[in-house]
């Protein structure tokens, strides 16, 4: 086999005259008689060959043989183009090769769908050939960006003086919130250790340690649903301090994003200090945590003003204490009624009783409701919002919660619609002051906002038994474009408080110490108080590489239902390996079935 001097993607003007070793794939293949152009390919780039009998007959024989994808090793020339057949779209395309022997590495099968046209392709069978997928060049382009992105990270902690550790895969379960991976142990029968949701108990020992500075780029997973944003197995960037309180986390987090960002994507626009809200307002003007702040439609509440007129929906949901908020949507007057109804569906299936929409004019309102709300009272909702003729009113009614989720999915279907989700804006932003807790109704218990481990604000720890729905903790998340980049908080760092809190979540002295305990003992030998974050690295990537779906931007991913359909996983194992590990499978019963019965 001939040895390779140049990446296809390098060779430029200057490489003009100079003999060169080329390896790729074949990606286009045109043979034009007594001529041969194919472009070669490989992770840097695109260049063309040219195989022309009149001066390499050996060559155009073996170049006529070729198909797309076929791998081949090129040995020729660089050459200018002739003039007119430059390809600007190219970064090689003012220049070619001339082929003087071309080898032929390995031929292809039949492939199961072209790789230039992969992009329309039902992801369903890309996924299944993956590695037919990740030759396209965006795919290429979204590997190379999360090289980018993740040295980026590592550098910029390593010049605030951080140090990267690994923390252990196999640990034991503890509750934090999702569904454990269990891994059964074949020298401890009926034992297990669980995969890592995250390594958040592992990193606040480490500042036990006196580590000071942690920060590793970690493999995390959750048997939980899934959707775009999640996967059973993800990556975080997950970084811990001593010593510090949330301002310097905040600061920390910020400059380093906003360095990476730019680092790799320089024409970004990107605006700091990051703006910041608290978890109240987001959910009173955006309905939800993570906001996408690239357009406006904050919501407005019109309770008060609405809940005293004579329309019957609006007294009776005041009377009930639910609340009746909407947004304006500027200049929507051309929407046709297929359109509204869409989003009447769309409110309903957010488990809203509907959507009420009005029309703005000169100084009224047009919409079947209107007709019951007085000339004044008109007039005051159309102040309410800051509305002017040609402007959309959308308002919904009902519990607060159903109200803030069925508007904010209303809202980011606006946004679609208009295009304001423009994927090349950044809109960060710190969502702060969440609550410390939050009261399940089903299981009648007080379940963490974030986890057992946040710190509560120190001026609520007075109230922490007596209200805890109104304690705030020291947690914060980073969000961008309406995902939930990054998620931490300040940790408690002192046994008796950690215990009053796992206390509050229903915790026993006994189950405490059985979860948690090896925690609560570090604590008691010097533990410096300390904070931290996890960033998303699968969301970050996906968000700079302008995709609404993580699976872009991880070389293997999994289904929604948490299938590898390239390695056939999960698959059954044999009895032998179940015995091995003390493992009996017992299949669930299938459903009854009253099918032709009488």
């Amino acid at each position: 086999m001939m040895k390779r001097t140049h990446k296809c993607g390098q060779l430029q003007s200057e490489d003009v005259g100079q003999a060169v070793v080329l390896m790729g794939w074949v990606r286009r293949h045109r043979d034009h008689g007594r001529v041969v152009f194919l472009d070669l390919w490989d992770r840097d780039g695109i260049v063309q060959i040219v195989a022309d009998p009149a001066i390499y007959e050996g060559a155009y024989e073996v170049a006529q043989s070729l198909r797309d994808e076929y791998v081949v090793a090129v040995q020729g020339v660089v050459r200018e183009r002739p003039a007119g057949a430059e390809n600007l779209a190219l970064a090689t395309g003012a220049i070619e090769v001339a082929a003087a022997r071309i080898e032929v590495l390995n031929t292809v099968s039949p492939l199961p769908f072209p790789v230039e046209d992969a992009a329309s392709v039902d992801e369903t069978v890309r996924l299944r050939y993956r590695y037919l997928d990740l030759r396209r060049a965006e795919m290429q382009q979204n590997l190379r960006l999360r090289h980018e992105v993740v040295k980026g990270l590592r550098n910029a902690l390593d010049e605030a003086t951080f140090l990267e550790v690994e923390t252990p895969v196999l640990t034991r379960s503890t509750p934090e919130g999702a569904r454990d991976y269990l891994v059964p142990s074949r020298v401890h029968p009926g034992e297990f250790y669980a995969l890592p949701q995250s390594p958040q108990q592992m990193k606040q020992l480490l500042m036990v340690a006196g580590v000071d500075r942690y920060f590793q780029i970690a493999r995390c997973f959750r048997d939980e649903d899934l959707r775009a944003d999640r996967q059973p197995e993800f990556t975080q960037l997950d970084l811990e301090m001593s010593f510090v309180d949330q301002e310097d986390v905040l600061d920390l987090t910020e400059g380093m994003i906003a360095r990476v960002v730019k680092a790799v994507q320089p024409d970004r626009e990107l605006l700091t200090p990051f703006p910041r809200l608290t978890y109240d307002e987001s959910m009173a003007l955006y309905g939800t945590d993570k906001p996408d702040l690239r357009w406006g439609m904050a919501f407005v509440d019109c309770t008060e003003l609405l809940g005293a007129t004579e329309v019957r929906i609006f007294r009776q949901v005041s009377a009930e204490g639910g609340a009746i908020k909407g947004f304006r949507v500027t200049g929507y007057s051309g929407a046709t009624e297929a359109e509204l109804e869409t989003l009447q569906v769309l409110s309903r299936e957010l488990g809203a009783a509907g959507v009420i929409w009005f029309h703005v004019g000169e100084g009224t309102l047009e919409a079947p409701v209107a007709r019951h709300l007085a000339a004044e009272e008109q007039r005051m909702l159309i102040r309410a919002f800051d509305a002017g003729p040609g402007d959309q009113l959308f308002l919904v009614a009902g519990e607060p919660t159903t109200v803030h989720r069925a508007l904010d999915g209303l809202r980011r279907e606006m946004g679609r619609r208009l295009g304001l989700d423009d994927p090349a804006k950044l809109a960060f932003a710190w969502v702060v002051d969440f609550p410390l807790v939050k009261w399940d109704a089903e299981g009648q218990r007080w379940d963490a906002e974030h986890h057992p481990f946040t710190h509560p604000k120190m001026e609520d720890l007075a109230i922490l038994e007596t209200d805890p729905a109104a304690v705030r903790a020291d947690c914060y998340d980073l969000v961008c474009n309406g995902w939930e980049l990054g998620s931490g908080s300040i940790r408690i760092h002192k046994r008796e408080l950690q215990t009053q809190v796992l206390a509050l979540l229903g915790y026993t002295t006994e189950t405490a110490e059985a979860s948690f305990g090896h925690l609560m003992e570090a604590f008691e030998y010097g533990a410096p108080p300390h904070g931290g974050i996890a960033i998303g690295i699968d969301r970050l990537v996906a968000i700079l590489a302008g995709t609404d779906t993580i699976r872009d931007v991880i070389a293997f991913p999994k289904t929604r239902q948490a299938v590898d359909l390239m390695m056939r996983a999960p698959a059954p194992v044999s009895s032998a390996q179940l015995g091995e590990i003390h493992v009996r499978v017992v299949r669930p019963r299938p459903a009854r079935s009253d099918a032709g019965a009488e």
